[in-house]
Order: structure tokens, then C-alpha cells, then sequence
């Protein structure tokens, strides 16, 4: 599929808020629930317990102004850093963070978390708890050789990048420079983490129908491994809801860890 058939998330940017309402509210026309909200919500929280993934600082890269991905990390990392490359998306997620009237609700995607922990009493301290992990919430980059310019963080020992590659990338080159360049915020042995979309070409918010680059498990899987990754996970799932406001045909997760020495291949 020609990107230019569709718009450029990163160049173009939509409705923030009208992101959220079509893909991850709890209102009773929102379909996405089991593909968007639970499937990544089990798969972190796994990725999490098996106690190879933690540390002091995490970063995340993500498409517009989703949060609910990063519960589960607010028990394993000190420090969360959110990067965002659109300032209304910024705008969004801060009305969160700070409580204010009018932001988004994500209690929905908590009572997901706390009932899977069996902690469904401690729905209230759940979401101060991400509140308070949430350290940072800046804007990135892209098209800079350092996204962060000129802002210094610490080297992260993880990055969480949930269906952001899909939307910036035009092709597999452009897939696998930003693996590289996301690569460079992690330490040594620091993992990645990423959710996306499979065989997708578009998606839609309001009247925007914007670009999603079209790939498999197995590319995603050579991208990593050729930007020195080790991958640890993989879990693909067949697409369970009917909609035409996107053509993906499945989600995806995996986690790899950086190598510690050896060079990228090229």
C-alpha cells in the first residue's frame, strides 16, 4: 500500500480524544476491547512477572494519548517517561495525569488490570499509583538523529512502543531505522517491548482515514534482530472484532532484549 493514499500520523496528527472514544473506551459501540485493551494488557503483565523486565526508568513510545498499556509497569519501574511526537496528544495525557475536568477515563482499563490481579478492591490505588509513575511527559523528534533533542533523560532500561512503528513507518526501511533510533535511549541488556498491528493498511479516526504500514510476525521479528535484539516473546492474535474503521487482521506483542556487545547487522 502507497502511504501517500493515506495521511501520516506523525505528519498530519488527528483527534486525540476521538482516538480513544473509537479504539479503547468502555462505550457499548466501542468493539476493540479484547484486541486493543485485554490482549495487551495480559501480555505486559506476563512479560512482567516472569521478572527478566524491570528497572528504574521506562520509556514510552506510543501512538496518540493511550496509558492503559502501562499499568502493569508501575510495579516494576521507578520512573516512567512518556514521549510523544503531537502536542495535542500531550495535552491529553496530561489532563489525565493531573486530574483534571474533562480528561479522558481510563477506570475501565484499570478494573481490566486490578481483576486479573485479583486486587479488584484496590481499583482507586492502582490509578494514583500510574499517576504518580508517570514522571514525564515530553515530546520527541522523529526526523532529529536524536528524537530527544535537546532534552537529556537517563538511558531507559525498557521501552514500551505500542502501535507507533505502525503508523510513522512508510516501509520496512523506515520500520527498522526507528527500531534503531528508539534503540539508542536503552541501556546495554534493556528491553523493548512492542504492540502493533499485523497485515494492516489504514485505520480510521473521524473523517481521517490515516496510513499503517503493512507487516508480518516474521518481519517484525528479522527488524529486531537485525537492530541487535535478542527476541524473547512473540504472541500473535487473530483479529476478533468486525469494523471498518480499521483492516488490521491481527495484534501483536513482543519483547526482546538488547544485545550486550555484539554490533547491530546490516
Amino acid at each position: 500500500m502507497d502511504p501517500r493514499k493515506h495521511k501520516l500520523y506523525h505528519e498530519c496528527g488527528f483527534d486525540s480524544r476521538q482516538h480513544l472514544e473509537h479504539y479503547m473506551s468502555d462505550k457499548p459501540e466501542m468493539v476493540f476491547e479484547e484486541d486493543f485493551l485485554i490482549f495487551p494488557i495480559k501480555n505486559l503483565r506476563k512479560a512482567f512477572m516472569e521478572g527478566h523486565i524491570e528497572g528504574d526508568v521506562l520509556i514510552d513510545l506510543t501512538i496518540g494519548s493511550m496509558i492503559h498499556h502501562l499499568y502493569s509497569a508501575c510495579d516494576f519501574f521507578k520512573h516512567i517517561i512518556v514521549l510523544k511526537v503531537r502536542d495535542r496528544c500531550i495535552m491529553e495525557l496530561k489532563r489525565w495525569v493531573d486530574s483534571r475536568t474533562g480528561a479522558f477515563s481510563w477506570g475501565h482499563a484499570a478494573k481490566i488490570h486490578v481483576d486479573i490481579e485479583g486486587k479488584s478492591d484496590k481499583l482507586h490505588e492502582k490509578e494514583e499509583k500510574m499517576k504518580s509513575a508517570i514522571e514525564h511527559v515530553v515530546k520527541c523528534h522523529l526526523g532529529k538523529d536524536n528524537m530527544l533533542d535537546p532534552i537529556d533523560l537517563p538511558p531507559a532500561d525498557c521501552i514500551i512502543s505500542a502501535w507507533l512503528l505502525d503508523v510513522i513507518s512508510k516501509d520496512q526501511d523506515d520500520y527498522m531505522r526507528y527500531i534503531k533510533k528508539f534503540s539508542k535511549l536503552l541501556k546495554p541488556g534493556g528491553h523493548i517491548i512492542l504492540l502493533g498491528s499485523v497485515d494492516a493498511t489504514y485505520f480510521t479516526v473521524g473523517k481521517d482515514k490515516l496510513h499503517i504500514f503493512s507487516y508480518n510476525e516474521e518481519m517484525a521479528r528479522n527488524a529486531l534482530v537485525r537492530a541487535g535484539f535478542v527476541v524473547d516473546c512473540c504472541e500473535v492474535m487473530k483479529r476478533t472484532v468486525e469494523s471498518d474503521l480499521s483492516d488490521y487482521k491481527g495484534v501483536i506483542f513482543i519483547s526482546a532484549h538488547k544485545e550486550m556487545s555484539e554490533e547491530p547487522q546490516v
